[in-house]
């Protein structure tokens, strides 16, 4: 099984750059998407349906915002849209496909790069996502959690760990939420497989970063621990360009 997400920073700018072609030569599985930005009538589900997907969505209320997809060849037993908190799901953060016992989930966590109090609303969902996901792990205990959580976990997974310290993203108390996070029972599934530097998922436009591989790895596959046996490969997909992020991979038997 081929699972990737991506966050497409707008669905519709990344279809205009070739999104349907590359998912017609990648086949994924499921594909979860975050930062669709689009509202259900503006979605193509047609042409995904063309290719062999379902393709379930959950946008954001605000116009242009946010917003999670999954795409799957095989229909879910079940999708469940949000977290039931109206705070995060106006957001469109989170969407659930369960797989027989493996639940497969996009999420996509917010960003606090706008200032203090943008800050403080991520700090407060990394909480409240620990939570929710540990409740869930009861009734759904084999999880992959894919998606974008706009934290760099360690010096290795950033470009500068130096000059971005104090920046939103890899602030210490988002590392130590990550470490946290791992150690409850998660393993990191790219970097179970690898360890070495320079593999980022995002770039900003500016500066030729992506050119000159001056990234973050922010993006995220997830899994429970006891599906450790089940991981097969991870992998990043730094050559698709579709927007300022780049696919992540995760096989499984």
């Amino acid at each position: 099984m081929k699972i990737i997400t991506y966050n497409v920073n707008g669905l519709r700018a990344a279809l205009a750059k070739g999104f349907t072609d590359w998912l017609a030569a990648e086949r994924p599985d499921v594909l979860c998407l975050q930062e669709t930005k689009a509202q259900p009538e503006q979605i193509p589900t047609l042409e995904f349906e063309a290719l062999g997907y379902k393709s379930y969505f959950f946008s954001a209320k605000k116009k242009g915002y946010s917003g999670v997809a999954i795409l799957s060849k095989t229909e879910p037993d079940h999708v469940e849209y949000g977290m039931g908190m109206p705070v995060y799901d106006d957001e469109g953060r989170f969407l659930r496909a369960d797989y027989g016992d493996l639940s497969i989930v996009s999420v996509y966590h917010p960003s606090g790069t706008s200032g203090d109090e943008r800050q403080a609303f991520k700090m407060q969902w990394l909480a409240d996502f620990e939570s929710y996901v540990h409740e869930l792990q009861k009734t759904r205990p084999c999880l992959i959690l894919c998606g974008d959580y706009n934290i760099c976990h360690r010096p290795i997974d950033i470009h500068d760990p130096v000059r971005n310290a104090n920046n939103s993203g890899f602030l210490p108390e988002e590392r130590e939420w990550i470490d946290h996070f791992i150690n409850s029972g998660f393993i990191d599934t790219f970097r179970y497989f690898h360890d070495e530097p320079g593999q980022y998922s995002w770039w900003s436009y500016r500066f030729n970063a992506r050119k000159n591989n001056k990234g973050w790895r922010i993006d995220y596959c997830m899994a429970t621990r006891n599906l450790e046996s089940r991981l097969r490969d991870a992998r990043i997909l730094m050559d698709v360009v579709h927007s300022d992020h780049c696919p992540c991979l995760l096989e499984i038997a």
